[in-house]
């Protein structure tokens, strides 16, 4: 039987790492084999990570392994350089069009796995075997593959360029500092990348310990949430416990209502059927004795009729009818009334509790808020829509333009009564209320007007009814460049720029009312701090004849 020969081929015994023939050949775990510096080197390389890994199959291991040279495999790689094979590259190891292919390979080219500053060549493994072997290159600056070594080389002198010119920050060549460089502060671009690099490096630093104290943030802000979803879920759970216990406690009050009249009914109607029984009785009684006087009346015989009339019975007391005590239509309607006025204060209760609870809510402030704006753009971003309430305006105020401007008239219009309206002061207040963060701007074309900001219970009459002269309002007087804030009649006065167009930012739950001078950068006018304890109304007050004010309109900005 013809025996066959065994053909070796070099690629089967390459290390995947080296690509060359294995030295001192080990197998690791997963079955592929490597040179045991090979493996150990890559090993070595990622150990800070505490990976060991197959470079081929990828397989980990928890454990280091423990490395020993194949015997077989060393024994049958000298079988394979005793008959001058060489291990044959694999088709990945030649350099591609994207690749840097060695300078020094002839016919198909490899790969180039260093790039020489010095001799600005790129080397495959094979080629830069002399840079690791010869004294000569052992000052020789070896770096990652590149392809742009030839940029290294001056244009003008066709030399490297070793130099670095600060002063027109460039790299240049030797020649280039003593010639048109001469007298520039210059450096080698060593030293300059040096020093840069250290820059980089206190960079990374600071970069590195911004990722830190935001990661922190990050930690914090989830536990803010955390916190924030326990608080809410919590609330939440007991508002509900303590709403269930008011509706039990209401059903609860409304069942002894309902036994208590029940009851009462059932004496009443019991005491009523009661009497109506005696009453019923004594109707037979008198019916049956009229019966007998009408028969002993209707006697022809005088003799029949004396001996009759003594052995008539005497009537029994009479139940009289003005003893009875009937009360037409009014029997349970006090009742109804009671019960009527009791909800009518639990709706005023309810409705106070409910303003306070909803402002409560309202406060409650996330860890991270937007900054308080700066620009107008960024004031735009709170803008909100905003009208006059008729019901609200005095009757010498005529509203116009979508309830939006307001004007003094000598005529008086033909508002309907009403309890909110303004009587003594020309004033009227926005339909809307506000909370949170709000911005609008005021238009005036008069000299002197009152712009504020108003609880809904202010007063509508008298003295203490004008904005900004009680505890419920807060007012800017404008006078053409003259200025005074006004609360509790209490007030501030300073001079400013005359302002046609007055912007007014409130930040309800931080307390913050701003008046500002719109203009091409936004002036602050006041600034007013404060806690309220309401939803707030826009307000305005004016006074002349033929007065104007409008609300600006505004286009919303996207926050």
């Amino acid at each position: 039987m013809e025996r066959k020969e065994a053909i070796l081929d070099g690629e089967t015994f390459s290390c995947s790492i080296c690509l060359d023939l294995l030295k001192d050949p080990v197998t690791i775990p997963c079955g592929h084999s490597y040179c045991m510096n090979c493996i150990n080197a890559h090993w070595d390389e990622k150990h800070q990570k505490g990976i060991h890994s197959c470079p081929q199959c990828r397989e980990t291991f928890t454990k280091r392994p423990v490395l020993k040279k194949n015997t077989i495999l060393a024994a049958l790689v000298e079988q394979l350089k005793k008959t001058g094979l060489q291990a044959a590259p694999a088709d990945h190891c030649f350099a591609g069009p994207e690749d840097v292919a060695c300078d020094f390979c002839t016919g198909r080219k490899l790969k180039a796995i260093k790039s020489c500053l010095v001799c600005l060549a790129s080397y495959c493994e094979k080629h830069l075997q002399p840079h690791y072997d010869s004294a000569t290159f052992k000052k020789h600056k070896l770096v990652k593959p590149s392809k742009n070594l030839q940029e290294n080389i001056c244009s003008q002198h066709d030399e490297v360029m070793k130099m670095f010119c600060r002063t027109d920050q460039k790299c240049i060549c030797y020649l280039c500092s003593v010639e048109e460089h001469k007298g520039h502060d210059t450096v080698s671009a060593e030293a300059e990348m040096a020093e840069r690099q250290s820059e980089l490096e206190e960079r990374r630093g600071r970069i590195h310990q911004r990722i830190q104290d935001r990661e922190k943030d990050v930690k914090l802000l989830q536990q803010e949430v955390e916190a924030i979803n326990h608080s809410a879920d919590k609330t939440v759970e007991d508002s509900e416990k303590i709403f269930t216990e008011l509706i039990r406690l209401i059903q609860k009050r409304s069942s002894d209502v309902k036994q208590q009249i029940r009851s009462q009914q059932e004496t009443e109607v019991s005491r009523v059927k009661e009497l109506q029984e005696k009453l019923e009785q004594e109707i037979t009684e008198l019916k049956k004795k009229e019966a007998e006087l009408k028969q002993l009346l209707n006697t022809e015989d005088h003799n029949q009729f004396l001996h009759s009339y003594p052995s008539l019975s005497a009537l029994s007391e009479s139940t009289h009818s003005s003893s009875i005590n009937i009360r037409p239509l009014r029997h349970f309607e006090d009742v109804t009334a009671a019960v009527s006025e009791l909800r009518d204060k639990l709706q005023d209760i309810l409705r106070d509790a409910w303003t306070n609870i909803s402002l409560t809510i309202t406060a409650v402030e996330a860890l991270l808020s937007d900054p308080e704006p700066k620009s107008r753009a960024e004031f735009l971003k709170y803008a909100c829509k905003i009208t006059f309430d008729p019901d609200t305006a005095h009757n010498n105020l005529l509203l116009s333009d979508g309830n939006r401007k307001v004007r003094v008239t000598d005529k008086l219009q033909s508002y309907s009564n009403h309890p909110e309206r303004f009587t003594d002061c020309f004033q009227v207040l926005s339909k809307e209320s506000l909370t949170g963060r709000c911005y609008w701007e005021v238009e005036k074309r008069t000299k002197a007007v009152y712009i504020a900001v108003s609880y809904k219970n202010i007063s509508r009459a008298g003295n203490g009814s004008g904005l900004g002269y009680n505890n419920k309002s807060w007012s800017l007087y404008c006078f053409q460049n003259e200025y005074e804030v006004f609360h509790k009649k209490i007030s501030t006065s300073f001079s400013a720029p005359y302002a046609s167009r007055i912007g007014v930012y409130l930040d309800h739950s931080a307390g913050v009312l701003s008046f500002y001078n719109v203009s091409k950068t936004m002036i602050l006018l006041h600034r007013v701090q404060t806690t309220f304890t309401q939803p707030l109304h826009v307000g305005i007050w004016i006074f002349n004849f033929g007065d104007t004010v409008e609300l600006g309109k505004m286009k919303k900005t996207k926050k």
